[in-house]
């Protein structure tokens, strides 16, 4: 009796819960979708959080967010915070996958799994968002996968972080990381853009020094954050008091300055219409200690102050931001720095004066400092220099600095002053004005005969220049198509210094240093083409009007170009970091994330030749050495569309070794039609060259069986051994899964057979995660290879 009535008294208690057991999560079944601008979403039980597309001006976001509240708090965001088109579809396919794909249906984001073990999806109530077996077992959670944002019930593991949106509107990964270290510390550092490369730390928060311990960043359900270490050591990050989460909501955030704040906000029970308040922040003031390296927290050229707790981005006196409607992309001047021009006049007094600042600083900008030095003094040193932008005075101290100025702070204790030097605009017109009312005052003063012999010569000069100045309508034409600039073969001879120094040299001519205009600081790279194939003449032109035609943010920039007698140049961007030959196959492995983001920004760059181009453009010669690096070491394809113009043997024999498989396609030696598939075999070969930071023909490894990097890399595929490829580089490692998607797309672009290659759109696909890569063939059918 005893045993049948505890027996009914549980089964009582279980029908009582039961209920509150079958709303903890409320499933999405397989089969479901959302679409963009329906505005449908799949929320938690509680209704605190929701699964959808968010809008996003006229594009929307497939997020996390809080739905209870009035500002709709983004927690969580897929397709690496890419927005998507209206009509673009979430979907968790009969098979199990879910899928984001646009109105086309094709695919930009899934998340990797073995789909066949998938029942359904739920949105929990804790904000994450999960895949589960029949079993409830997650197999994947958005929680493992955390953006800027951590909640209660998330945990951060030894090699997890988060990472800043690029601007509060822009959800793209920005310049800042909070990252979880082997030794349990918790750092915040910033990264350079777009190769996501670590500068050293300017925060270490709660030092667990457990090096032998595991640690973890717990964030636990009442709101409490810690570094908990695998001994059983706690290190509390959370204020001594922490609001009820019965009452409140939290959540901690790496905020798009770099700071790490802890919020919280009332329930809809508690009425729920405030704001987030932030109850803690690492560091307390981020403005101030960032490092030497990057922009800083508010971009280049900008400051950086604090107001009610969060810091405020500000510009210099006559300066602007770069974009308007991001606070963070830093600021420009609205004049012209250099100095006295051939159009220019008078002392620098004439054309400049200062706008002072107080309490402002860019630490990290210095190039010159004088001690002591009265501030008059100070400021005529930066009036006579080209370089000087500003000057800091304190206390009979000048610190001289030029653009662009980082990590720019305001501070109330400061007591020195930025004095910066601006342009004298209104007097500068102002003079000009009164130059030409003072020549055309002279010129109607003077006699009509006087007048009448400078009418006829001006007209006489006019008529020989005219017969003399060559294909002027042509070269028109080209700059009225383009907005290119036409040079004389004189003025880019100055700008090289008689073409000096050179920057390299390859199939198409070598590229020269130089300057334009003279005397300042602008550097361009001067491109002089080997001799034009005869029939290429009036193609010159044509292809200078298609080149100039291209904008896209991994392609080379053309300025202009020389056509005079037998001189054919092209004057393009300088590219500060050189080649990608010289980045890869240096003394030192460049960084794996750097080197995958290098290979994925060339293939968008291929692919808009290929398929975007009003003209479809076939490169010709895809190696490391057309390959720049710019500024943030983004790729820029240069020399396309100029394989046409030279000599017919000059692409073949100087971009591959005869009978070894080096950058060219196969069909070059088979008589077959060229196509577009030529640049992607050659990608494949370069991105494996990427993986392996060498070259694709190194006769100085030991053994004949690597020599060849393409026969290698598919011996080293076909036998599950990628790591003898990298040379067991650790860091590559860690990214296996990333690392064979990169060999096996390689190995689909160098398929001898071009029917077999996919397109570079494909590629682009395939390198950043948006469609499935099958497993490739032996890309040699005729070879001992396979």
């Amino acid at each position: 009796m005893a045993f049948n009535a505890a027996f009914l008294h549980i089964l009582f208690l279980f029908f009582l819960l039961f209920p509150l057991l079958a709303v903890s999560q409320t499933n999405v079944t397989l089969g479901m979708h959302l679409i963009a601008g329906d505005g449908g979403s799949w929320t938690s039980p509680s209704g605190d959080f929701a699964f959808g597309f968010s809008p996003l001006g006229d594009f929307f976001l497939l997020c996390i967010w809080f739905d209870q509240i009035q500002d709709k708090t983004v927690v969580w965001y897929a397709n690496d915070g890419n927005p998507v088109p209206k009509k673009s579809k979430i979907e968790l396919t009969t098979d199990g996958q879910l899928m984001l794909t646009n109105p086309n249906g094709e695919v930009l984001w899934k998340p990797t799994i073995n789909s066949g073990d998938v029942a359904n999806a739920a949105m929990l109530n804790s904000g994450n968002f999960v895949l589960e077996s029949k079993d409830f077992v997650h197999i994947w959670e958005s929680f493992s996968q955390p953006r800027d944002t951590i909640l209660p019930g998330q945990i951060l593991q030894v090699g997890g972080n988060l990472s800043s949106r690029l601007s509060n509107t822009n959800y793209s990964r920005g310049r800042f990381q909070l990252q979880l270290l082997q030794d349990g510390s918790l750092v915040l550092n910033p990264v350079s853009l777009p190769a996501y490369f670590p500068y050293s730390p300017y925060d270490t928060i709660g030092v667990a020094n457990s090096p032998d311990n595991r640690s973890r960043l717990v964030f636990d359900d009442t709101g409490r954050l810690y570094l908990e270490s695998s001994n059983g050591s706690v290190v509390n990050l959370s204020p001594i008091y922490i609001y009820p989460s019965a009452d409140f909501y939290h959540r901690a955030t790496l905020d798009v300055h770099g700071a790490f704040y802890l919020y919280y906000h009332p329930r809809p029970s508690r009425g729920g219409i405030e704001d987030w308040s932030s109850v803690k922040s690492f560091p307390d003031d981020v403005c101030d200690i960032i490092g030497d390296l990057g922009s800083g927290a508010c971009g280049y050229n900008s400051y950086c102050g604090v107001a009610n707790g969060m810091p405020i981005c500000e510009c210099p006196p006559e300066y602007t931001q770069n974009d308007p409607n991001n606070i963070l992309s830093g600021c420009k001047p609205k004049f012209s720095l250099v100095c006295q021009g051939d159009d220019e006049s008078g002392s620098p007094e004439d054309h400049f004066e200062f706008k002072e600042l107080t309490g402002t600083d860019w630490p990290f900008s210095d190039y010159e400092k004088f001690d002591p030095i009265s501030e008059e003094d100070c400021k005529n040193s930066c009036l006579r220099d080209c370089y000087c932008a500003v000057v800091i005075y304190r206390n009979v101290t000048c610190w001289k600095k030029k653009l662009p100025l980082s990590n720019g702070r305001m501070k109330a204790s400061d007591t020195g002053k930025a004095l910066f030097k601006i342009r004298r605009a209104s007097l500068s017109r102002t003079k000009k004005k009164d130059q030409t009312i003072a020549i055309l005052v002279g010129s109607l003063g003077g006699s009509v005969f006087i007048n009448f012999v400078l009418l006829a010569a001006i007209c006489l000069t006019a008529f020989f220049v005219y017969q003399k100045r060559p294909k002027s309508n042509e070269q028109g034409s080209i700059i009225s198509e383009t907005n290119l600039r036409s040079f004389t073969y004189k003025e880019l001879e100055e700008a090289t210094n008689g073409f000096k120094e050179e920057l390299g040299k390859g199939a198409f001519g070598i590229v020269y240093k130089g300057l334009y205009p003279l005397g300042s600081k602008n550097l361009v790279a001067v491109k002089r083409l080997h001799k034009v194939v005869q029939e290429a003449e009036k193609e010159f032109k044509t292809e200078v009007i298609v080149i100039g035609q291209t904008h896209h943010k991994n392609l080379v920039r053309l300025f202009g170009f020389c056509e005079e007698g037998s001189h054919r140049l092209l004057v393009y961007e300088f590219m500060s970091n050189g080649s990608l030959a010289s980045f890869l196959f240096g003394l030192s492995r460049p960084h794996w994330d750097q080197r995958t983001q290098i290979a994925i920004g060339i293939g968008r760059g291929l692919a808009y030749l290929h398929e975007e181009c009003s003209t479809q453009i076939i490169h010709c010669d895809i190696k490391p050495q057309n390959i720049l690096l710019d500024d943030f070491f983004r790729p820029r394809i240069s020399d396309f569309g100029l394989a046409k113009l030279l000599m017919p043997d000059q692409v073949l024999t100087r971009t591959c070794v005869r009978g070894t498989r080096g950058y060219v396609a196969p069909e070059w030696f088979r008589s077959m039609p060229i196509t577009a598939k030529v640049d992607v075999y050659s990608f494949g070969v370069m991105l494996l060259e990427i993986i392996t930071c060498r070259r694709s023909v190194e006769t100085s490894w030991s053994g004949e069986e690597k020599a060849i990097l393409t026969d290698w890399a598919y011996d080293c595929y076909r036998e599950g051994a990628l790591e003898e490829l990298v040379e067991r580089d650790e860091e590559t490692m860690r990214d296996e899964k990333r690392l064979l998607t990169f060999v096996m797309v390689a190995i689909w672009c160098i398929q001898e057979d071009p029917s077999l290659r996919p397109t570079m759109k494909n590629v682009s696909q395939m390198l950043e995660g948006a469609a499935d890569v099958p497993y490739p063939p032996c890309p040699f059918p005729f070879s001992s290879v396979c």
